[in-house]
Order: C-alpha cells, then structure tokens, then sequence
C-alpha cells in the first residue's frame, strides 16, 4: 500500500475529535505534497490527528510501516503515531528533529487474531512558533521492516 499525499491513493481522515486538522503543504522542490502542522496552529497541548484507514491485512500476518517525517522548528511538539488495535500508547514517538530534514520512521505491524484497521498520526503543538511537523511518502509492505 502507498499513501503518499500527491497521489491520493489511501483513505485518509482528519479526526472530528480533535483540536486542529493536517493540512497539505507544498513540496520545496514542487514534486507533490505532504500533510503538516505548522507550529503556530492551536494552544500549547492541542493535538492534530490524521487516520489512515487500513482494509483487508489478513490475521496473523506482519506488515512493516515505513513514513518520511520532518520536526522542523525549536520546540515544535510531538509526533506520535497509534495503531488502532492498541489506542492507550503509541507505537512510535518523536519529539524533536535534530535539524530540518526528512527522516524515515519504521513500525512493525503484527497481526493477531484483531486485525489493525488503522493507523493514527498525531501532532502535538509544543511552545514553538515556528516551524512545523510533517508527515509523507506512507508505505505499507507485508513482512518484516528491512534493515536499513
């Protein structure tokens, strides 16, 4: 499965629940788009959510979520992403980028016998004002995450 932005191909929702939504953000290089939050969005501790619906992973299978993710900007927040199966904790966290660039996040997905049907990114806002948390290029593969 490939979820990229420009494409269009996944079923992607902003939550209703939320303080903030995602908003497409042009590429530097004008190849496409990618989803962000600029940090200036919302009151320190509001969160954003943007959900990947999943269909049709079989139980009992591994799959490997891989993701480009950019926290640009002093004190810009977290990105957390949750799996549906398990909304108490994330999965994976970041909170702050060392620098501007793009890097590449890994999550094992395990089926059991509840199969995930989706996959939550979830920004939120820090004490920064500038600056912005992305997210692009989602990948889904089966199997295990390949070693880099």
């Amino acid at each position: 499965v490939d979820c990229s932005f420009s494409r269009g191909v996944c079923d992607w929702k902003q939550d209703a629940d939320d303080d903030f939504d995602w908003n497409p953000a042009d590429r530097d290089r004008g190849d496409g788009y990618y989803m962000a939050v600029p940090a200036f969005v919302g009151h320190k501790k509001d969160i954003g959510r943007l959900i990947l619906l999943l269909t049709s992973l079989k139980p009992k299978s591994s799959y490997c979520l891989i993701f480009s993710y950019r926290l640009a900007g002093e004190r810009v927040g977290k990105l957390r992403v949750f799996l549906a199966n398990k909304k108490t904790a994330p999965v994976w966290e970041q909170n702050k980028g060392k620098d501007e660039r793009w890097r590449t996040g890994k999550i094992e997905i395990f089926q059991g016998a509840e199969t995930t049907n989706s996959v939550t990114f979830e920004s939120e806002r820090g004490k920064g004002k500038t600056g912005e948390i992305g997210v692009d290029n989602v990948i889904l593969i089966s199997g295990l995450c390949p070693e880099d």
